[in-house]
């Protein structure tokens, strides 16, 4: 696969691709590089081994924790919301499902809107990002406001929806969120290099997210996110820990076959073309796929089940890494693979 990895050198030095890139075919790593600095000021260069925020993209993890609990029968799919947090939502409609939380159809009101907010960074003018450490921290910019449209009516791409599902995992299992996905989720996966850290205690090989201005001058993102993630975003993983994320999901040692079976299903339609699983995209048959962006963090990785092939690209810039997952599928594309 020298050519491919050719490609991606080539495509990572002209646009300035700050990040790694790992392509994994049926457990054969067939691409392993790293580009651009993590610690810009330092000038110390990433690896395949740094880990990177990754947004949205732990979502998967999320819904991974609730099929979880749904196995030990402490719920159901089908739990209504008011079930499991009864007297925080006043303004929600009662048949609000589990399921409709974690396929983004609930109709319940966001606390970062797509259709309505261009900039993330906004959210933190009124309440400072460094207060917000847990998912009861979301609640006051969503929970009193009017429901969107009636449960499980469309697809929605929604935020509070999985803040929601955290504050479900944190009922039933007594244990925090993120304490929840370590143990259960990265420690079965071996994912020994991940975790959700905070901003100001980055552990060590941890690249910093970076903004750049329109004056081509960067500033990090350290006061543009939470400082920590949780159920809806800001997991920070390496490249080959997310690999084995997704050998030991397809090799059923997180869920039951018929779990893995179900969360990896459509359940609700995007477009055209795009389905949505429990905590993932779909573009049926040929690719399962999660995403996240945020300031300083833009991230894709795939699997491809025709061919068994993982591929997995992180940045610590804002923009950049669909740019290298293109690059990637249209390499197999051209050569019948993918």
């Amino acid at each position: 696969m020298k050519e491919l990895s050719t490609r991606i050198k080539d495509y990572a030095e002209k646009n300035d691709f700050s990040g790694t890139v790992i392509v994994n075919n049926k457990g054969i790593s067939l691409v392993e590089s790293a580009f651009g600095y993590a610690d810009r000021s330092n000038e110390r260069e990433n690896t395949v081994h740094t880990r990177y925020g990754i947004a949205s993209g732990c979502k998967l993890f999320t819904a991974v924790a609730i099929c979880q609990l749904v196995e030990k029968k402490l719920m159901s799919f089908q739990t209504k919301l008011k079930d499991c947090l009864p007297n925080h939502f006043p303004h929600f409609n009662e048949n609000v499902t589990i399921e409709q939380l974690l396929t983004h159809s609930s109709g319940i009101p966001d606390y970062f809107d797509e259709d309505e907010m261009d900039d993330f960074e906004d959210l933190w003018k009124k309440i400072p990002m460094y207060h917000v450490r847990s998912g009861e921290d979301f609640l006051p910019l969503f929970q009193d406001l009017p429901m969107k449209f009636p449960p499980g009516e469309r697809f929605h791409y929604n935020n509070a929806g999985y803040i929601i599902l955290g504050l479900i995992i944190e009922r039933l299992s007594g244990m925090s969120v993120q304490e929840y996905i370590e143990k259960h989720i990265f420690i079965p996966a071996n994912m020994n290099g991940s975790g959700y850290f905070l901003l100001d205690r980055l552990p060590r090989n941890t690249a910093i997210g970076y903004i750049e201005e329109k004056d081509n001058t960067w500033r990090t993102n350290s006061y543009s996110i939470p400082i920590q993630g949780g159920a809806d975003g800001g997991a920070f993983v390496t490249g080959p820990d997310m690999i084995s994320f997704w050998e030991a999901l397809l090799a059923n040692k997180l869920l039951t076959t018929e779990n893995t079976v179900r969360i990896t299903e459509p359940h609700v339609n995007v477009k055209v073309g795009v389905d949505y699983g429990y905590g993932m995209w779909l573009n049926l048959p040929d690719k399962h796929h999660i995403m996240g962006y945020d300031p300083g963090v833009s991230f894709h990785s795939a699997f491809y089940p025709e061919t068994d092939t993982k591929a997995v690209v992180l940045s610590n810039k804002s923009s950049g890494a669909y740019g290298v997952l293109q690059l990637i599928e249209s390499y197999f594309n051209s050569n019948k693979g993918v």
